[in-house]
């Protein structure tokens, strides 16, 4: 028998002390923003001062962790921008562009032969890296600068790139302190001892419980942060959880079976969940986003499909993605704690 969620266990004490570790992490994740930007403020500043005067051909960003970058980066850079996730370097780069690497952990041996490779080409290069790593040992170079990391924490190491790229005039306002508050802000707001009623997150985990989510964002880091809630869910519950455009998400709750208020949850084997859809919306004005979220209410109201909504208020396209994720994952521990009794 599928286990049977307890609301129960979100306001106890003892259920949210034996998970006390994975909330604390999630809650610090504001003061990790904040210690990258200070380790990383003096490299920051020469590399601005060292390339602030040119604009490269065009800005390419390496590695696994680069998909972050192009969803921030791609809709605004002035310059043409390449995301290039896989071993090395593609080969028109050269000494006009600039490759920019994110490698939280520095411990992938493709990624540090990519920034050996662009040393070789005499590419202009900017690392953020823990600076005692593979990675890191691989930077050294003329026109190489390592952001020194500390914590492994892909988001803030991804703000301290993208501060620098914007004080290059690279990509859009990125101020850690304003991303910091806003993790702070979900910190209070979906801390474990904010009681059920008033808690997001524990609402959106009761919203979904007995439900597989289905996730979508109608903008680039909307839709990449409903892709990585949904696989904070499978880890944390190992329960199916799908984000996904709308045109995949409107023939499955089209499909959706009407549901049975007689049903018996207790009996019921967990293997005919209804889907519900959860909208993560960071306030875009797009037209074109708001009428494909109407169109997925539609759907869902037809077929007695639940909506919840994961909504932000932080300033700016990083600060909002990094709320939406961040309350996300705190709702995915608090489904894992309810499923556990």
């Amino acid at each position: 028998m599928a286990a049977v969620f307890d609301d129960g266990l979100l306001d106890d004490e003892d259920a949210l002390r034996s998970a006390e570790p994975v909330l604390r992490n999630l809650a610090e994740g504001g003061a990790r923003v904040r210690r990258e930007a200070v380790s990383a403020a003096d490299s920051v500043a020469e590399t601005v001062a060292r390339l602030g005067g040119t604009q490269p051909r065009a800005v390419l960003a390496a590695g696994p962790d680069s998909r972050l970058l192009r969803a921030v980066l791609e809709p605004v850079c002035p310059v043409p921008f390449v995301a290039w996730p896989g071993a090395g370097l593609p080969g028109w780069a050269g000494a006009l562009d600039l490759v920019v690497v994110l490698a939280p952990e520095g411990s992938d041996p493709a990624t540090a032969a990519g920034v050996a490779e662009a040393n070789r080409r005499g590419c202009p290069l900017v690392v953020a890296t823990p600076e005692d790593s593979l990675v890191g040992r691989h930077v050294p170079g003329r026109d190489a600068t390592l952001l020194p990391t500390v914590t492994g924490d892909q988001l803030a190491t991804a703000t301290v790139m993208l501060d620098l790229l914007d004080r290059l005039a690279l990509g859009p306002d990125t101020d850690p302190e304003v991303v910091a508050t806003a993790l702070d802000d979900v910190a209070v707001s979906c801390g474990p001892f904010r009681d059920l009623a008033v808690n997001p997150a524990k609402l959106l985990a009761s919203g979904i419980a007995e439900t597989s989510p289905l996730l979508w964002g109608g903008t680039v880091l909307a839709a990449r942060a409903a892709r990585r809630v949904a696989e904070s869910v499978r880890r944390s519950t190992g329960r199916a959880a799908l984000a996904a455009d709308a045109e995949h998400l409107l023939p499955v709750i089209a499909a959706a079976p009407q549901s049975d208020v007689f049903a018996d949850p207790f009996a019921d084997d967990g293997a005919d969940l209804r889907p519900s859809l959860v909208i993560l919306d960071d306030g875009s004005p797009d037209p074109v986003v708001a009428e494909t979220r109407a169109r997925l209410q539609a759907q869902a109201d037809a077929t007695g499909v639940r909506v919840e909504t994961v909504t932000t208020e932080a300033d700016g396209d990083v600060a909002r993605y990094a709320s939406l994720l961040a309350t996300g994952n705190f709702a995915a521990r608090y489904l894992e704690i309810g499923l556990s009794g």
